[in-house]
């Protein structure tokens, strides 16, 4: 499967930069497969398309102001212009040990920087680099304690907004890039189909007897990590941790397609959330969805099996990512880029803080 298979064009200028006002203004683009038709509306219609027995499924993780800048120590800081005076920027992707506080972050610049460099940030912590991967992954431990760590990121880091949003991120973006129902930190993005909903969309829904389960996918690079070959088959997702609880399995109980079909859909909100219930479902021992703790790196690309999920939430994604892989795999790839074009004749707003579409 070629990764060049799942490219589109998009103007710069339809990335939107910027959040709506009103969450629930989006636009939604609803994606029939079985018509293979699609119909233009607004998020705030999203309930007029559940029914009593449907249960829609979110991803609860909160995103961590996981951006920090920090200055090189030593001779490494003065030793190129092009690295600005050894300034050091970390986008921490997975914490890896609590005590002593380790993470594996995306360092930049990180092609010279080499086991036991230590790197200075403000608020009087430090880090130093204990392992090296590809791409500029490192594995970094701090000198603060678990508690102050915790602390001095909240006052620190910044908001990982995604590159292709052309500004530095603001006081807004701390509520803004997170969903209203955002409860167990951990992510590095957004789950941003999530970012739509209102209390009062989701009262709305709660009216129409529709559950909300909630479960949680810490959003790190198996979301957001580029393809770097030709053939899709070739790509190694990134694994991310997750969990369920006792709570949410038990709501997710009546998962098989048999039963579901007599009580209602299983309407995942975003992908994150459907990378954890299909894992879940192919990993279970007892045939359901069971509660736990674990990491996935499931990569669902077209020719994949949907056990566990019947539609799907979900904005607008970059060209040649797993994200718009999976859209395909649930869609079919030519319904999909056919419905992204209509999107982009019709300017739609792009990406994360973009609008969305409803695939059912």
């Amino acid at each position: 499967m070629l990764v060049s298979d799942f490219d589109f064009d998009l103007p710069e200028q339809r990335i939107a930069q910027t959040p709506l006002a009103d969450r629930s203004a989006s636009r939604m683009l609803v994606v029939d497969r079985a018509s293979g038709t699609w119909q233009d509306r607004r998020f705030r219609d999203f309930p007029s398309y559940l029914q009593k027995g449907d249960r829609i499924v979110v991803n609860n993780s909160r995103v961590l102001p996981a951006r920090v800048f920090g200055r090189r120590e030593g001779v490494h800081a003065t030793t190129s212009k092009k690295e600005a005076g050894g300034l050091v920027e970390l986008m921490l992707l997975k914490q890896v040990n609590r005590d002593p506080v380790r993470w594996e972050a995306l360092v930049r610049p990180g092609r010279r920087m080499r086991v036991g460099e230590v790197v200075h940030f403000p608020g009087g912590v430090s880090a130093t680099i204990v392992s090296r991967g590809e791409f500029g992954l490192r594995v970094m431990e701090f000198s603060a304690s678990p508690e102050d760590f915790l602390r001095w990121l909240d006052s620190s880091g910044h908001m990982p907004l995604p590159p292709y949003i052309k500004r530095s991120d603001d006081l807004a973006d701390r509520e803004r890039y997170q969903t209203v129902y955002a409860s167990q930190s951990g992510s590095v993005a957004a789950p941003t189909a999530g970012l739509h909903f209102t209390g009062e969309v989701l009262s709305q829904l709660e009216q129409r007897n529709v559950e909300k389960v909630e479960v949680t996918l810490h959003v790190g690079l198996g979301t957001f990590q580029p393809i770097r070959v030709e053939q899709a088959e070739d790509h190694p997702m990134h694994a991310e941790s997750y969990e369920i609880s006792r709570e949410a399995a038990a709501q997710l109980s009546t998962a098989g397609t048999a039963v579901r079909n007599s009580t209602g859909r299983t309407v995942a909100i975003g992908t994150t959330t459907v990378r954890v219930l299909e894992h879940a479902t192919r990993t279970s021992s007892s045939g359901s969805i069971e509660a736990g703790l674990g990491e996935t790196n499931l990569f669902i690309r077209p020719g994949f099996e949907f056990q566990a999920v019947d539609a799907l939430l979900t904005n607008f994604h970059l060209p040649r990512s797993t994200l718009l892989m999976l859209v395909c795999a649930l869609a079919g790839r030519e319904l999909t880029l056919d419905a992204y074009a209509h999107a982009v004749r019709e300017e739609y707003r792009f990406y994360s803080y973009g609008d969305c579409m409803l695939v059912v």
